[in-house]
């Protein structure tokens, strides 16, 4: 039960009515929200997001949450009083099983909905032919600015760009991560090494839109071409995942690691379909089916960052290039470069968006 004070009767009840959209965004998919129609205290908008999702049941089957954690996530967006930000955004995963919400990481799936999202809202007025967003993340406190087709002044939802974990085409959305390291931690290599000795293996730690603890698949006993119900089957290798990631969590100023989605354990392996890597991205308890934009830029800034176990692998020449890494789905593309004056790179990904439909959620 939770509590609210925007309850309406509804069918001899009093619920909770919220305005929201549902959209996919990129290889995820999860209600969009006005930040001013929650409640501004967290405990209440928590409570709110976990009746509306359904939290506490595999299936979610009390809400609209889909029962995996691609599909169990929240876009809360607000206009922004800051120079040079057009919109702000909140990510929010609810877990399936745990009654939780993790606010500590972003999510550039969803981040690609959040433009459409905004200029359709009101929040950002539209250019004939293509509108850029500047997007803050609340989460990381990072800029993003995302690429948005207007023509005529209005959102369009249907184009040619495909990307792979989803069928059919749509409009493209350009994301550029404009300043990516040191999202939740000190810096790009927040251990200070492109090298740590985590649980007797070589790890990499590296911090650029999301943090993750990079490993050499077969240093576990994988190929690292596995399919994602492979790794969940192995309750060995799961657990000495898990304790790999929170004592790397910990050498990366991450303590509480154990109670959080945070950092992102990550294999890689030699390619085997002509891309950079092969990849098997973690939420972190179960293996992405495809993989999350997140960790794609912070894997593309590993293999740019010299010493780290992906550099190693990969061997890549100067920048700019294009980072292909290939996903249970198939692959995703992350273009890196520098913007002048700059040291780290920047990453840009290709995503689509659709809005599924829009009205109001209840909870009880």
């Amino acid at each position: 039960m939770c509590a609210y004070n925007n309850a309406a009767q509804w069918g001899g009840f009093f619920m909770t009515k919220i305005p929201c959209v549902l959209m996919r965004g990129g290889t995820s998919r999860g209600p969009y929200f006005i930040s001013s129609d929650l409640p501004s205290d967290e405990a209440k908008r928590d409570e709110i997001l976990l009746c509306v999702m359904g939290s506490g049941h595999p299936l979610e089957i009390d809400g609209i949450g889909g029962g995996n954690p691609v599909t169990s996530k929240v876009a809360i967006v607000s206009p922004s009083a800051r120079a040079g930000i057009d919109v702000e955004y909140l990510f929010a995963q609810v877990k399936v099983e745990e009654r939780k919400v993790d606010t500590s990481p972003n999510c550039g799936n969803m981040l690609s909905g959040v433009g459409p999202f905004a200029i359709e809202a009101g929040l950002v007025k539209a250019a004939d032919g293509v509108t850029s967003v500047r997007i803050l993340n609340l989460n990381t406190n990072k800029v993003i600015e995302a690429k948005v087709q207007t023509p005529g002044r209005r959102v369009t939802y249907e184009g040619s760009a495909s990307i792979d974990g989803v069928p059919g085409t749509a409009s493209p959305v350009h994301l550029a991560f404009l300043d990516a390291a040191g999202s939740k931690t000190s810096g790009l290599l927040p251990t200070g090494s492109a090298v740590d000795i985590v649980e007797g293996i070589e790890v990499s730690c590296v911090d650029a839109a999301t943090p993750i603890v990079l490993i050499r698949s077969m240093d576990l006993g994988k190929t690292g071409t596995e399919a994602p119900a492979e790794y969940a089957a192995d309750r060995e290798f799961m657990a000495r995942l898990e304790r790999i990631r929170i004592a790397a969590g910990k050498q990366m100023g991450i303590l509480d690691a154990a109670e959080r989605v945070i950092p992102k354990p990550v294999l890689i392996a030699p390619p085997v379909k002509g891309g950079h890597l092969a990849v098997r991205y973690f939420m972190p308890h179960q293996c992405h089916s495809a993989l999350a934009i997140t960790g794609a830029v912070a894997v593309a800034s590993a293999v740019a960052t010299p010493g780290t176990v992906a550099f190693e692998m990969v061997r890549p020449n100067s920048l700019p290039m294009d980072i292909t890494l290939e996903h249970p789905s198939g692959r995703l593309d992350v273009n890196l470069d520098h913007l002048p004056g700059s040291q780290e790179p920047v990453a840009r990904v290709l995503r689509t968006a659709r809005r599924l439909f829009e009205g109001h959620v209840f909870a009880s």
